[in-house]
């Protein structure tokens, strides 16, 4: 009991070290941005007394001179897209296991991994010894049902015996005709053929195993007839439609292929809270294998005319979110700061829809060295 209750002690502590470990963690991430947001300020403090001291001190104005070196990025108006990525998998309608539709012992098997086969082509044999037995007893019984039918049919074609004989004649024939093709087809079953043409991904079982009913025996791909499937998130209901087009990455492979929304799932899964999208596959010119990963681009937004710069440059401060703009000539260039709102951002490329008109040149490099005001020097324009 006493260790029990040290054991107890022991977590609770470990428990309460982790909690305070994580809450010190967050408490010295919050104080770094307080401490970062107070440096940029004091930085435009300096920057602004600077200028004022330099106007009223022409000599240590010529002190001050040093400019921060940096690069420039030109600010232009281009098209902006943006895409949902959804990770999915390559599906076959064609990607099946031949399972066995008898029981019975397996006599020989027709082919291996990677044979390419023909529909109806036979796969495995299973043994039909006792299925020979019964097919020589019926058709022996029937050779004999069969002969007593047609005498008893032309005695009554002469209005000789009664109907009941030769309609019990007539019941014994039909019925071992039955059971003729009864066994008949479980001897056919017992011969496994491909249901499709395609490649045999896998051989389940081994010459001399029993195979019982439904028993997998064989894996057929078809690679004709694929497609991909992804998990959509429930937020996009109704943004996306069958037919709309979209981007098929395979990272596998490095390869990009266009091609169409051709099913888009009706339930949502309310374990993920997700919806299933299908894109049909065209012909490639490279291997696609099922359950190959795939990436699925789909356009929800587009801007012809967009002012867009590198997410990157985008600071913030207590005022909001701004960007460094070089301003003035070839011997004196400043850096002035612009406050800006953002649109969407993709592949780290944010739409600015307010603060700037597309002809700016914005601070690049040194773009965290710079304040509001401060002497800048362009080193190398970055076209």
């Amino acid at each position: 009991m006493k260790t029990f209750n040290y054991i107890v002690l022991a977590t609770l502590i470990a428990t309460l070290a982790a909690c305070q470990q994580n809450e010190s963690l967050e408490a010295k991430k919050e104080v770094l941005n307080t401490k970062k947001k107070e440096l940029m300020a004091l930085k435009e403090d300096i920057t602004k007394l600077e200028r004022e001291i330099s106007s009223l001190d022409p000599e240590f104005g010529k002190q001050n001179r040093k400019a921060t070196l940096i690069t420039t990025l030109p600010v232009s108006q281009s098209k902006f897209e943006h895409y949902v990525e959804l990770s999915g998998s390559v599906k076959s309608l064609k990607n099946v296991t031949v399972s066995a539709e008898n029981a019975g012992n397996i006599n020989s098997i027709s082919v291996k991994e990677g044979s390419e086969v023909n529909k109806g082509q036979l796969l495995l044999s299973m043994d039909t010894e006792l299925y020979q037995r019964s097919l020589e007893q019926l058709e022996t019984e029937y050779a004999l049902a069969k002969t007593m039918f047609e005498k008893q049919e032309n005695l009554w074609k002469q209005n000789i015996g009664t109907e009941v004989q030769y309609l019990q004649a007539k019941n014994r024939k039909e019925g071992l005709e039955n059971q003729l093709a009864n066994i008949k087809t479980q001897i056919s079953k017992s011969q496994v053929r491909a249901p499709f043409a395609g490649t045999i991904e896998e051989v389940l079982v081994k010459e001399g195993e029993m195979a019982t009913m439904g028993k997998p025996l064989v894996r057929l791909v078809n690679h004709q007839g694929m497609y991909v499937k992804a998990d959509l998130s429930e937020a996009y209901i109704g943004k996306f439609k069958k037919g709309d087009k979209l981007i098929i990455s395979f990272p596998s492979v490095g390869q990009d292929i266009e091609s169409i929304i051709s099913s888009v799932g009706q339930v949502i899964d309310e374990n993920n809270r997700t919806f299933s999208i299908e894109a049909s596959l065209p012909e490639t010119t490279f291997k696609i294998k099922p359950n190959l990963i795939a990436v699925l681009k789909i356009k929800d937004f587009e801007v012809t005319d967009a002012v867009v710069v590198p997410s990157k440059l985008i600071q913030k401060d207590n005022t909001g979110e701004f960007v460094f703009i070089a301003t003035g000539d070839s011997t004196e260039s400043v850096a002035k700061k612009i406050q800006v709102s953002r649109g969407v951002t993709y592949k780290n490329r944010t739409m600015i829809t307010e603060g700037l008109q597309g002809n700016e040149l914005l601070v690049n490099e040194g773009f965290r060295d710079v304040t509001d005001g401060s002497k800048v020097k362009v080193v190398n324009n970055v076209m």
